[in-house]
């Protein structure tokens, strides 16, 4: 394995003994049930998972799928192990858009955790932080190191959620607004944000599963003293889940409530050119009558001239005042 793309550990009866040495000497560990190893793998070549598959009996097809991209987030057992598929989740900091997610991949075996980071890689240092800020629960072993590094995901998507809601009470204030600019900010920024919540969504709803699957007893994830920890990420799974599903309703509510904004907005525009329309056209309905080839009260004199337009600006005026009245102008 490639010494530049691989991280290591060794912990002894739950203390930290080693870190960063070759992957080769792994062999020499995994064997002793007091050792609890973990392996990280960034962006692994085929030989990679080749001795990997070997050094700890890995199945082909749980090596088959940490190969593929944009596997749906899951846990897999098999006879001597567990496969497990999880994103974590980023927003842009410029525009608040959610970013691709970036995958993980591992597989537990009773005393090993290994790690496959593909595409854009998951930083693993604030993991790593996560584990040296407890040590004292190490002797937990695989159960552990697993829970560190299923926090440091959940955290992300509870934080993900978390911004996409302040950025959809920002696009609730500006429903109201006047203004093009405005108008097109909603417009825009409600697609994007569903978007984002529909890829957010996708990353999130397993998780539920995948944590409730770990915790049962029979797979031996999970002693005793980690359950409590284990239980407090799941409660943090759930309410990001439904945050989400909340979240999605309000999306849909703020589009259509800026439909129906613009749809009033066009009525009201509407009224307002049809009454100014209907005042215009009572001159010239005015000026047409006394354009007529016959005579008439005041033909071919000034008097009919002052009479036409008198009755041009006082049924305008009554027009108006009528309108505005009723609120139409």
């Amino acid at each position: 394995m490639g010494d530049h793309a691989t991280r290591t550990r060794l912990y002894r009866r739950g203390v930290l003994e080693r870190e960063d040495f070759p992957a080769q000497d792994i062999s020499e560990y995994i064997g002793d049930p007091d050792c609890t190893v973990w392996l990280d793998l960034c962006d692994p070549t085929s030989d990679d998972f080749v001795l990997a598959a070997e050094e700890f009996g890995l199945h082909a097809l749980a090596v088959e799928d940490a190969g593929q991209e944009r596997q749906r987030p899951k846990l897999d057992r098999y006879r001597t192990h567990l496969f497990l598929s999880a994103y974590a989740v980023r927003s842009d900091p410029d525009s608040g858009q959610l970013l691709r997610p970036q995958e993980i991949a591992a597989f537990l075996t009773p005393n090993a955790l290994i790690t496959i980071r593909k595409g854009d890689p998951l930083d693993i240092e604030p993991v790593i932080a996560r584990w040296d800020e407890a040590p004292e629960l190490a002797k937990e072993g695989v159960g552990f190191l697993l829970y560190g590094l299923l926090d440091h995901l959940v955290d992300g998507h509870f934080a993900a959620v978390e911004d996409l809601d302040e950025r959809i009470e920002a696009l609730e204030d500006l429903l109201f607004e006047e203004g093009r600019d405005a108008i097109r900010t909603v417009q825009r920024d409600s697609f994007a944000l569903r978007r984002s919540l529909v890829g957010l969504r996708r990353v999130v709803l397993p998780m539920r599963e995948v944590v409730n699957s770990l915790m049962r007893r029979d797979l031996y994830v999970v002693s005793d003293p980690m359950m409590p920890y284990y239980q407090d990420v799941y409660d943090h799974v759930l309410r990001a889940t439904e945050w989400t599903e909340s979240l999605r309703d309000l999306v849909s509510s703020v589009m259509e409530t800026n439909l129906t904004v613009q749809g009033n907005r066009m009525n009201l525009i509407m009224k307002k050119v049809t009454s100014w329309a209907a005042i215009i056209a009572v001159p010239t309905a005015v000026t047409g009558f006394y354009g007529q080839n016959i005579p008439y009260p005041g033909f071919g004199t000034h008097v009919g001239f002052w009479v036409s337009t008198g009755i041009m600006a006082t049924l305008s005026a009554l027009l108006y005042l009528v309108f505005r009245r009723r609120d139409w102008i």
